[in-house]
This record gives structure tokens, C-alpha cells and sequence, in this order.
């Protein structure tokens, strides 16, 4: 089978496109032909040779663990080991292979059916594949360390992003008032997902506005942990889902203290994978009150390419890997924001 594989770490240059054997399913795992996958900030932190982010991501240490990239995908079962009993071959699903090896960046990957779940009926492979990771991640902020009850001002910084514009539609589904910060050029989006205000971050800083929230999930842009203390209502909960090295330090060393001294709480959180909340987020898919954001989709052969727009931290929603029979058989293009609108 074709597969995007390093041997080392680096830039996305490092990536190549290279014929390895197919995988055969142990006992409790199910093959899968991958029909789409979609790339997240996880992809690249793995490449990156910095040693402190490869001990807290889990990757080798003088190269990649994982040889295959990517986890997140979609597509259908071909073949189940012995003792699987979830799933048939034929039937379609999507998962996070995060805590599995990685490996969506390819014709095919095995899993053990505990990263799986049934695909949304009413997405396509390239939605479907959309979901994971980022969605989990949005969800579990929200709920789990965010404790997003109804009522709630809620603000999502980065709400343009792949994390970002899930969480505006998840707090919405909570039944929070939610804020959406993203840049000039994602104000419409932003409220064609739910959010009940925006704030243009190129016109206004919402950490010196004078108000405040209950709880802000911080998906991308800078502030100082001191800046959101600001922002932050008596009793609000600031958690960080991801950023640079500087943010996840700052999380790291300067929430505890400011969650111990300020009568507010703050912290970061990693997505779990787990089937539990991928059937979460299947079920709120199929019930149309969450839709991937997809902004760019692009052949297997072109996954480095996608990288760098992924890292050049502009894209709108998800970038996503169609894996068609041959690598390079479906062409670049830009795909449908399935909520009666086109983002072009």
C-alpha cells in the first residue's frame, strides 16, 4: 500500500510518499481502506525535533516512533481479527489513532475497536474524518475541565480553527451564550456556527473590553495567562487546548498559582480518545447540531504541502486527506462548509 512515512524528524519536507507493506489486524483489531484523514497541530508538534514537546507528546527520541503519519480518519472496515465483535467488514467508521501509532496518513491502518466508532450517516468520509481529534478536544475542554453549564458566557479564542469551530457549536449545544473570537475574514463564519457574538481580534482585544466570562477555551492566539485572568468572571474556568511551547508552559508552571490565588481556575487539557465520545460526537452530527468546518482537502501524495498550510495557521476549520486508489487521483480543492453556505 502507498503511505506518508520520516524516518526522522524535521519539516514537512521530511515526508515522503513510499510503498510499505499492508497491515494485517491482530485478534482485537479491524483493517481498515482509509478513505479520508485529516491533519491536526498533533501531526506537526510530532515532526518538530524538539526534545521537550517529543517527551510530552510520547514520539521517539532520536527519531519518530510512529513511521506513518496522521489520526484522524475515516473509512471502511475490510477485514476483523479473531476475536473483534463490534464491527463486520464493509461497515464504516471513523477514529482518533492518537494513542494507537498513528498511521492515517494511508491506504490502509489497523486499529483496535475501541478507537472506533461508527461514521456519522449523514457525512461524508472527509467530514467524518474531520471530527475526531478536534471535536474530542473542543468537547472535552468544555465539559470535562470547563464544566460548561447552561446559561453560561462562554468565550472560544480561535474560534476559526479546527478546534475552535467545533467548540462554538458544542457550547452552543450546551446551551451557553457564546462568544467567538477569529480575525475580519471569519466574522460571518463564526456566526453561521451559532456564536451569539464575535469579536474581530484585529479591532479588539477582548482580555481589555471589560467583560468578562465564565469560561474561556483558548484553541489558538496568544494572551498572557494574566490577560485572560482578566477576562475571566469570579469562579471562570480558562482552559488551553493547545499553542505553541510558550503557551503550554505557561499552562503548565503559572495556572496552578493563579488557580490557587485568584478564585478562578486555570489549565490545559490533551484530548482522551475514546469511543464513548466519538459516539458523542457521531450522535451530534447525525442530529445536525455539529458540522465540520472543512477548508482545504488535498491527495494523499500532497500531505506535506498540506502540513505547511496547516502550519502557516490560517486555515478554517479542518485541512483534510482524500485516499483515493492511486495517491495523486484526486485533485486540490477547497470543499463545502455543509451549512447552506460555501466557503470559497
Amino acid at each position: 500500500m502507498q503511505a506518508i512515512v520520516t524516518e526522522k524528524y524535521g519539516p514537512p519536507d521530511v515526508l515522503k510518499l513510499a510503498e510499505v507493506a499492508k497491515p494485517v489486524p491482530k485478534a482485537n483489531e479491524v483493517l481498515i481502506k482509509i478513505r479520508a484523514a485529516s491533519l491536526n497541530a498533533f501531526d506537526w508538534h510530532m515532526l518538530l525535533p524538539d526534545p521537550s514537546m517529543v517527551r510530552l507528546m510520547g514520539g521517539g527520541l532520536l527519531k519518530p516512533k510512529n513511521r506513518i503519519i496522521g489520526t484522524d480518519m475515516a473509512g471502511r472496515v475490510e477485514a476483523v481479527g479473531g476475536t473483534a465483535a463490534q464491527f463486520k467488514p464493509g461497515d464504516e467508521v471513523f477514529g482518533d489513532l492518537a494513542r494507537w501509532g498513528c498511521g492515517a496518513c494511508a491506504e490502509y491502518v489497523c486499529a483496535p475497536e475501541e478507537a472506533l466508532a461508527p461514521k456519522p450517516k449523514n457525512q461524508t468520509f472527509e467530514q467524518a474524518a474531520a471530527a475526531p481529534m478536534a471535536s474530542l478536544t473542543a468537547l472535552q475542554g468544555l465539559r470535562d475541565k470547563g464544566h460548561i453549564q447552561k446559561g453560561q458566557k462562554v468565550l472560544v479564542n480561535g474560534a476559526s480553527g479546527g478546534v475552535g469551530t467545533f467548540a462554538v457549536q458544542i457550547a452552543k449545544f450546551f446551551g451557553a451564550e457564546v462568544t467567538a473570537v477569529c480575525s475580519s475574514g471569519n466574522v460571518d463564519m463564526a456566526r453561521a456556527l451559532g456564536a451569539d457574538h464575535v469579536i474581530d481580534y484585529t479591532k479588539e482585544d477582548f482580555t481589555r473590553n471589560g467583560r468578562q466570562y465564565d469560561l474561556i477555551l483558548a484553541a489558538n492566539g496568544f494572551h498572557p495567562l494574566a490577560d485572560y485572568k482578566r477576562a475571566l468572571a469570579p469562579g471562570g474556568t480558562y482552559v488551553m487546548t493547545g499553542g505553541s511551547m510558550k503557551q503550554i508552559f505557561q499552562a503548565m508552571l503559572l495556572a496552578p498559582w493563579y488557580s490557587m490565588s485568584g478564585g478562578i481556575k486555570m489549565g490545559g487539557i490533551t484530548a482522551h480518545s475514546n469511543q464513548k465520545d466519538l459516539i458523542f460526537m457521531k450522535e451530534l452530527m447525525e442530529a445536525g447540531k455539529v458540522v465540520p468546518v472543512i477548508d482545504m482537502v488535498y491527495p494523499l501524495a500532497d500531505v506535506p504541502e498540506a502540513l505547511r498550510y496547516l502550519l502557516a495557521g490560517h486555515a478554517r476549520g479542518k485541512v483534510v486527506i482524500k485516499v483515493e486508489d492511486g495517491a495523486s487521483a484526486s485533485p486540490k480543492a477547497k470543499n463545502a462548509f455543509n451549512k447552506e453556505l460555501i466557503w470559497a
